[in-house]
């Protein structure tokens, strides 16, 4: 995500980047009050109108965060070469996957094993070995993500971008690409160019669901977590990004065509919203029905709508930086690492308090982020972190 030294600062994507890793935050703040299947905190009390805040979360914003990736991904590879590219990816994603597989994840893990599960008394070695790595009997009626299927958790993403770099400059070796150079007069794509994209990507997402529904997480290759659910959407937005960038999209996107999108994608996520506040539940998120088709196709319209509409109104209203968005803006990566352990320590603070699941809610999201970016702004501190995060 860093930016090219000879490449004008573009302040609204870390501005749009500051927006997203809130929304990151609150999303996983909710998840201890909606209804999802599995957290490290179970509130007893769930917010219906988190469901639908949730599914439109997850129809966009970690695109997003892929079409921004892959945006910067070949000034990176341009200014730096295939090998300090590639060693620069390896440490910037590999040591935190390290880290948070083998040590945070397992302590969080093992928390929520001690206060919701009614085992007996297990000592963290034995609960490392037994539930994390399959190793020996695990209790039968164990609902926590186990070896090795979610080890990594909310660092799917991480991983992803790590392969997807990989691969990146795999194909640049094989086929040598131009440089970045003057493009200001270069069309971007048109209406019925986007809306022929949503389609194609609406069908594929279809037939992929056909086998691998929504919230269905494999361990592909035995390490790599990955719900194929979302991959075509995910893979999409980061080679749109990558494209984005030789052609100067971001900059050369009409606002017109981009308030056009952002209306679309709004609507998109106020109808989501509308049927799950009147209990409609006509969407399916997965086989071989009309529902399906509609809500795969609702999705690539929300995705699409709000990936364009964004960084165009961004940059038309939020392209200015102060030293304060500079700060957070530096901090996303470290806050998109950190933000969980934040969480589901505050959701655990607060298990007690007699109040509503949804004021629970507002409650950690609010005191979580500054925190956060309190943490990793210590954290950052240090030459040895500030040099991979």
């Amino acid at each position: 995500m860093a930016h090219d030294q000879q490449t004008p600062r573009l302040f609204f994507i870390d501005n749009l980047r500051i927006a997203l890793i809130v929304l990151v935050v609150a999303h996983h703040a909710g998840q201890a009050y909606g209804p999802v299947s599995w957290w490290y905190f179970e509130n007893p009390d769930r917010a219906s109108i988190l469901g639908a805040f949730f599914t439109v979360n997850r129809s966009f914003f970690m695109s997003l965060f892929f079409m921004i990736s892959g945006y910067f991904l070949p000034m990176s590879y341009d200014r730096k070469g295939a090998g300090d590219f590639l060693q620069d990816r390896l440490r910037r994603f590999g040591y935190p996957l390290l880290v948070f597989f083998f040590a945070v994840i397992p302590i969080m893990m093992y928390i929520y094993y001690l206060n919701f599960r009614n085992y007996g008394p297990l000592s963290f070695f034995a609960y490392y070995s037994q539930v994390y790595f399959g190793a020996g009997s695990r209790p039968s009626d164990w609902t926590g993500p186990s070896w090795p299927d979610m080890t990594l958790e909310h660092l799917w993403f991480i991983e992803h971008l790590l392969i997807f770099a990989l691969c990146y400059a795999l194909w640049r070796l094989i086929r040598p690409s131009r440089t970045r150079t003057d493009r200001n007069g270069e069309r971007p794509p048109r209406y019925l160019e986007i809306f022929a994209f949503t389609l194609v990507l609406a069908a594929v997402t279809f037939v992929v669901r056909l086998w691998y529904p929504i919230g269905n997480w494999v361990a592909f290759l035995g390490f790599i977590q990955v719900a194929f659910a979302d991959v075509p959407r995910d893979l999409g937005f980061f080679i749109i990004g990558v494209i984005a960038y030789r052609r100067n999209w971001f900059l050369n996107m009409p606002k017109k065509t981009g308030r056009v999108w952002l209306l679309l994608g709004l609507a998109a996520a106020a109808w989501c919203y509308g049927l799950n506040l009147t209990g409609h539940t006509y969407f399916s998120a997965g086989g071989l029905n009309v529902q399906s088709v509609l809500y795969d196709l609702w999705e690539a319209l929300l995705c699409t709508g709000l990936c364009i509409g964004l960084p165009v109104l961004f940059r038309e209203k939020l392209n200015s930086q102060g030293a304060l968005a500079k700060n957070l803006a530096a901090g996303t990566y470290a806050v998109y690492l950190f933000h969980v352990p934040v969480v589901v320590s505050l959701q655990y603070a607060i298990r007690h308090a007699g109040i509503a699941a949804i004021a629970k809610f507002a409650i950690v999201t609010i005191s979580a982020i500054p925190l956060t970016y309190l943490f990793c702004s210590y954290i950052r501190r240090f030459p040895l972190v500030r040099r991979i995060i």
